[in-house]
């Protein structure tokens, strides 16, 4: 083979390579991602610092090209999941990660009102709109919403819920024409649309969207969470921790490194979530001594059971502690001793 033709293979081949990575298959592929501190992205005026810390796990998740799709092939601890596993086939990208946002954000809400109810500190809820999940192909709205905008008037009418903007738009049937303003980004904006039954219920007609409130709590005293761009909802139980400890006396980290996860519903229960395992390799990489995980009332293949044998096979010294609601890990964390320094 003559320099030149084995130049030219060899480059085709690097061409070849190189293009692959970018080839996405119709699959997601996760892994461990991290466990971050809360007390520099939790922020409570005047609260208290904590000698320990509690701290937010994450999973890292990304489209599946050729090589990434071969090596969780062979990791223990990165999955494979399909494509419509993950999203609706309807759902873009741009609506998926605007969902998990708000399921973030939701999370948040979740979590301070827990805390601050908890420790008896006043706190309300501001209605800010209508919040747009998704627009559904072939309805009136699709190509006119986008996934993240927030309508906050319909026919010159204001609500306090999306279900009262839904019973307005229920009583209403196909051809009739509704006005919307709605504010998308730092702009505002206006909208007629007609209304078209839908394919699974034509007894029912309306615009096309998924929808969710839209709210911001309102406290004594004020609380921020940064969150950035960390969507889903599984840190509600770890920030409603960070939150409540902030707002009182004391520490209730003793001094410990504590991870965790679960969801954080607004009566204080504690629900599932994924990855956990994965989860409990990026707790034990970062250093946690303790983990929180969801109980699930004692559920076979829970959450907890889950975690319990991750840390067995990867023989963490992590202590792992199965909790159903906020009151669980509040009244362990209450009864631990405090860390010899």
């Amino acid at each position: 083979m003559s320099r030149k033709v084995f130049f030219r293979s060899f480059l085709a081949a690097i061409i070849i390579l190189c293009a692959s990575a970018f080839y996405y298959l119709p699959y997601y592929v996760t892994k461990p991602g991290m466990a971050k501190e809360l007390e520099p992205i939790v922020k409570v005026q005047g609260g208290d610092e904590a000698k320990g810390s509690f701290m937010l796990t994450t999973v890292r998740m990304g489209r599946a090209n050729i090589y990434s799709y071969i090596i969780a092939k062979m990791s223990k601890y990165q999955e494979l999941y399909p494509e419509r596993a993950i999203r609706d086939e309807s759902q873009t990208d741009e609506e998926y990660n605007v969902t998990q946002l708000h399921m973030m954000d939701g999370s948040k809400n979740s979590a301070i009102k827990v805390a601050y109810e908890k420790a008896h500190k006043p706190i309300s809820f501001k209605y800010l709109g209508v919040y747009v999940l998704e627009a559904v192909k072939g309805m009136p709205a699709y190509g006119k919403l986008h996934a993240g905008d927030q309508i906050v008037q319909v026919d010159n009418l204001k609500f306090h819920s999306s279900k009262e903007f839904m019973d307005y738009v229920g009583k209403k049937k196909a051809g009739d024409k509704i006005t919307l303003v709605y504010e998308r980004g730092n702009s505002e904006k206006t909208a007629v649309l007609p209304l078209k039954t839908f394919k699974e219920d034509p007894k029912r007609a309306g615009i096309g969207i998924a929808l969710d409130d839209d709210k911001k709590p309102e406290t004594t005293p004020a609380v921020s969470i940064n969150t950035d761009q960390i969507g889903g909802p599984s840190a509600g139980l770890m920030f409603t921790l960070e939150i409540y400890n902030q707002l009182t006396k004391g520490d209730l980290t003793k001094g410990y490194q504590i991870a965790g996860t679960g969801t954080m519903s607004e009566d204080g229960s504690v629900g599932p979530i994924g990855g956990i395992q994965q989860k409990i390799v990026a707790a034990d990489e970062t250093g946690a001594q303790i983990f929180f995980a969801p109980n699930e009332k004692g559920r076979l293949h829970s959450n907890y059971r889950d975690a319990l044998a991750a840390a067995k096979d990867i023989k963490t010294k992590m202590k792992i502690v199965p909790v159903d609601s906020f009151d669980d890990a509040l009244n362990y964390l209450e009864k631990l001793k405090a860390k010899k320094s």
